[in-house]
């Protein structure tokens, strides 16, 4: 399986990119894989100037010359993308949402209404082979609230990926946070074999994934230096 990795995180030590590693680890426990992470803020990504040059030329790539057709062409050969990436103002850091800007060059300017009414704009790159993870990490003691602009936006652009948020994300780099830490890395592992075998999460795995380490209070009082 070939599988690209987003890396939003603009720091090396990245909490939300530890959960990823593992997930990558369940994966070749159960087969080889083929897999190229690329580390966003390293690249130079260009914001949309909303051109729609690519839909004239209808080639899947942007006008703009910089990393991003680099991006494009190992997104159309993926079998697995996985955007990973921690929470910033409850959406994606600006480094990513510009590759997330810049996708359109995989649609066409044609339109068509789904059988519940949604408007899309038909692909030009075969997503039906592509799968999609959304991996997100944030400093909160919980989720409620926190990754609802976040789940929506995933939703609609990604056609309903696995997406697994993730509180208290902080504590993954914290020496002294292994006891609780080390076992949330290991049902990430877990959930990257799950999903190497099914190519999907199940509702249970991902309530897993998703609860908080510890209480929210000890959380706050600890973040608070109480």
């Amino acid at each position: 399986m070939k599988i690209l990795v987003l890396n939003g995180s603009p720091k090396k030590q990245s909490d939300t990119f530890r959960m990823t590693e593992r997930f990558l680890k369940g994966l070749n426990n159960v087969s080889e894989n083929d897999v190229r992470v690329v580390n966003v803020i390293e690249k130079h990504i260009a914001p949309c100037r909303g051109c729609f040059g690519c839909w004239q030329q209808m080639e899947g790539h942007c006008l703009i010359d910089d990393d991003q057709n680099e991006i494009l062409d190992l997104y159309r050969a993926a079998d697995l993308v996985i955007w990973s990436f921690p929470l910033y103002c409850y959406g994606m850091p600006s480094h990513l949402k510009a590759v997330l800007d810049r996708t359109i060059p995989l649609v066409k300017m044609k339109m068509r209404q789904e059988a519940d009414g949604t408007v899309r704009h038909e692909a030009l790159a075969d997503f039906s082979k592509i799968s999609t993870v959304v991996f997100c990490g944030c400093g909160f003691p919980d989720w409620d609230g926190n990754f609802d602009g976040l789940r929506m936006q995933c939703r609609q652009c990604f056609c309903d990926p696995v997406m697994v948020c993730v509180p208290e994300a902080p504590m993954l780099n914290v020496p002294a946070a292994a006891v609780v830490a080390d076992p949330l890395l290991d049902r990430f592992e877990l959930a990257g074999e799950e999903f190497a075998r099914t190519r999907a999460l199940s509702p249970e795995t991902v309530a897993l994934l998703e609860t908080p380490m510890i209480p929210k209070e000890t959380y706050i009082s600890i973040v608070n230096g109480g």
